[in-house]
């Protein structure tokens, strides 16, 4: 069996101040990066135990160049965004995971919650739904029959990841304190309810459905001003505007991460 693990760098346990992620070439966010290896490393472990043959890894935070690559597991492959575009598409791999999630805009004690730009994406709605980064994901793996079998990150993500997919497994390194704060649970813990984690949703693969929103798919992105929605409307092709700060587009087919977004 073959597993995709997409990360993030918001949802990894022991990040529990927006420094941490924001702050480039600081203690902090050196630890971050280091945390960030222990948890992937944690999940491609128990991923390896549940049945795994191949486990590919994406650095999936702010085009990359996160991970530190003399730490990352012998056993992982990275991958590229393309890489883990073909990756899906491929029809090779049989689970898709996430490491370090965080929860959509406007979550309450959701840490760091957002979705793509923090600084100009308001809302993102699917068919009337507001999602975020995990739908994401989970929208374009359902595509190509991929389930979607475990998240971990805060308390938040774990709950939207269960709001969507169902009762997937997933390790709750952490919970918010608001949004620029969160209390982490003992490091090493972390580390061991992520293994967990993975290892069950390996085992889980054949229960869990891939997420198969109805198509064709309504996207609406809310930007928050409307200087914003002006510069979208200007590099963005086959959108339309719906108000001052709403574009649309219709999706009728997903063929590409890129697909389902703007």
């Amino acid at each position: 069996m073959k597993a995709v693990i997409m990360t993030d760098l918001e949802g990894i346990s022991g990040v529990d101040t927006m420094e941490m992620v924001s702050e480039k070439d600081t203690p902090g966010h050196q630890f971050a990066l280091e945390r960030l290896m222990a948890d992937l490393n944690a999940a491609v472990e128990g991923a390896l135990e549940g049945g795994a043959i191949d486990v590919y890894v994406v650095d999936g935070h702010g085009g990359g160049k996160n991970f530190i690559k003399e730490m990352l597991h012998p056993k992982a492959v990275q991958v590229d965004s393309a890489g883990w575009n073909e990756l899906i598409r491929s029809g090779q791999i049989n689970a898709y995971m996430e490491v370090g999630a965080h929860a959509m805009p406007g979550t309450f004690n959701g840490f760091l919650d957002h979705v793509q730009n923090s600084k100009a994406w308001y809302n993102y709605i699917v068919n009337g739904r507001k999602s975020g980064e995990i739908a994401q994901g989970a929208i374009f793996a359902g595509a190509f029959d991929v389930p979607f079998v475990m998240v971990t990150g805060d308390q938040a993500a774990c709950t939207e990841a269960r709001a969507f997919l169902g009762d997937i497994s997933c390790a709750a390194v952490k919970r918010g304190v608001g949004r620029n704060k969160a209390v982490s649970m003992d490091l090493n813990d972390a580390l061991k309810e992520i293994r967990k984690a993975a290892y069950e949703g390996m085992k889980c693969i054949d229960s869990v459905k891939p997420y198969k929103p109805l198509m064709p798919l309504e996207i609406i992105l809310e930007l928050y001003r409307t200087d914003m929605c002006d510069s979208m409307m200007e590099r963005c092709n086959g959108v339309e505007r719906i108000d001052a700060r709403s574009i649309r587009k219709n999706v009728t087919k997903v063929e590409n991460y890129r697909d389902i977004l703007f």
